[in-house]
């Protein structure tokens, strides 16, 4: 199975910047094993389409409304972004669960209304590091698991991703031990199996970068990679990608 890469670029960049990020990673990724999803900013997600359209890179969005339409200012529908050209979203990145306050009710509704739109969601789910060091990681994982996936269904293991992003080791520099995420990674497939029937990839995410992106590719739960930080420069990701 190919390797799933997948760019977060959160907020991180202007309008302008991500312009040229965009046909940047045009130029420098050709050719790969693996497959790209790209998660620009809402503004750039046209551009972007426009952009990749015939390429290999493929297009995500990091967000999407509990339904495909009515009266919900600000947010955006899932229909649209598959109308788009959008194939992915992120649903339940642990900034939206602490900083918006997302629970695990809404979470499990806008990967319902991401799958009636025909996108793929990637869910994030993570522990903190005081339940790391409580030893709580796998009950919150599993907690996470079943409330976000209930009554979840799938046609086939490649309609939806999990992300592990233990939280104490997003944007610190500090990432687990690769032979560790495997561990969990074996664990969290497991799970996920029980509650959907199905099996799912499941990919790493936190202070991945060109350094270390090798070796928690060669795990083998490690489906794959979500990369925060070092997406937003167009040599450092082509490196991951190419590792």
């Amino acid at each position: 199975m190919k390797k799933t890469i997948i760019a977060n670029w959160k907020m991180q960049l202007g309008f302008r910047d991500s312009q040229m990020l965009i046909k940047e990673l045009k130029q420098k990724i050709k050719k790969t094993n693996s497959e790209i999803i790209v998660c620009p900013d809402y503004l750039s997600l046209s551009s972007a389409a426009l952009v990749f359209k015939g390429t290999h890179l493929n297009l995500g969005a990091q967000d999407c409304a509990i339904k495909a339409s009515g009266a919900l200012t600000g947010e955006v529908s899932p229909a649209s972004l598959r109308e788009l050209g959008v194939t992915y979203v992120i649903i339940g990145h642990w900034e939206r669960r602490t900083v918006l306050g997302e629970d695990s009710e809404l979470i499990n509704t806008k990967i319902k209304s991401a799958l009636t739109a025909k996108l793929i969601p990637i869910l994030c789910i993570g522990e903190n590091l005081a339940e790391r060091e409580a030893g709580l990681a796998k009950k919150v994982l599993l907690n996470q698991i079943k409330n976000a996936l209930k009554d979840v269904k799938i046609k086939t293991t490649t309609g939806l991703i999990i992300a592990y992003e233990p939280i104490w080791a997003i944007g610190t520099g500090e990432s687990i031990i690769p032979f560790e995420a495997d561990t969990i990674h074996s664990f969290i497939k497991a799970e996920a199996a029980k509650v959907m029937g199905k099996k799912v990839r499941v990919v790493y995410g936190g202070s991945v970068n060109s350094v270390n992106a090798n070796e928690f590719l060669k795990q083998k739960n490690v489906d794959g990679l979500l990369v925060g930080g070092a997406s937003l420069n167009a040599k450092e990701f082509s490196l991951i990608v190419n590792n």
